[in-house]
């Protein structure tokens, strides 16, 4: 698979009916490998090494009720007390993010009410900061570490 702009993760993959599947820790089974699982996987990698957050407080593409139309998220983060802290949308790498993909995690937070959002294709990563008083997101350099 294609080198992301994440630090090198180990992972575990096995051939599943001649596909290349990949262990998700998280939903604790082999997920067949596209490139935008690819990109998913080192995503919750990123959140468990780099950023501290527990595996027990992230969640990975779950079903959400959104106008009445089944959608799916890609990843989230929970804090202790249950409210919604990190809603991510992850994109294959030949997906350009754009203000549509800006518009997508944006629908989906409005159910969702996330404190922080992030978007990434694997290669660019884009962060925010929700501000619901002026209903509108402020960027961030980086997502903050997990902290009680």
């Amino acid at each position: 698979m294609q080198q992301l702009n994440f630090p090198a993760y180990k992972f575990r993959f096995k051939n599943s009916e001649n596909k290349v599947a990949i262990f998700d820790e998280i939903r604790k089974k082999f997920i067949i490998l596209t490139p935008e699982e690819w990109v998913r996987q080192n995503v919750v990698q990123y959140l468990l090494q780099e950023k501290k957050y527990p595996k027990s407080y992230i969640n990975v593409e779950k079903l959400i009720k959104l106008n009445g139309l089944v959608k799916r998220y890609d990843v989230v983060v929970f804090q202790p007390n249950g409210k919604l802290f990190l809603l991510i949308e992850c994109k294959s790498t030949d997906i350009k993010i754009s203000q549509d993909t800006f518009d997508q995690i944006a629908r989906y937070n409005m159910a969702m009410e996330a404190e922080y959002l992030m978007v990434t294709n694997g290669l660019n990563h884009y962060f925010c900061q929700m501000d619901y008083v002026e209903e509108k997101y402020n960027f961030l350099q980086e997502l903050p570490d997990f902290t009680i």
